[in-house]
């Protein structure tokens, strides 16, 4: 099966953030870094297990749930930038969470919506 554009955009999203933690860890900040690796590789995590999933009931849960998951990276890569505890620039980093929730948001919308009409 081919790959979805959600799929790979998280999948490479989950990469940045893992090089991010690295920086964070060589820079000695482990709280933020430990909540920003949880929960920004989630998302493509929950996103796989949506795509597997055995009803349209249980693919829109799994969605909804990396959404959340998405809406907290975006709420520590802010946070990380507004406190100014690290240097890194993660202005790149915060448009590509807000893409994925965009994606993110119009796939369950679409998916409740197509789901109340059958």
């Amino acid at each position: 099966m081919k790959e979805s554009i959600v799929q790979k955009k998280s999948f490479d999203f989950s990469l940045k953030i893992i090089s991010l933690y690295k920086k964070l860890q060589k820079e000695k900040e482990f709280v933020i870094s430990n909540q920003i690796l949880r929960s920004g590789t989630s998302i493509g995590a929950n996103i796989e297990e949506a795509l597997a999933g055995q009803s349209k009931k249980d693919f829109i849960a799994k969605m909804s749930i990396s959404s959340k998951e998405a809406r907290e990276t975006k709420y520590w890569l802010r946070l990380l930038k507004e406190s100014e505890l690290t240097n890194i620039d993660v202005n790149s980093l915060i448009l590509d969470i807000h893409e994925l929730i965009r994606i993110l948001t119009s796939i369950v919308k679409t998916s409740q919506s197509n789901l109340t009409k059958n």
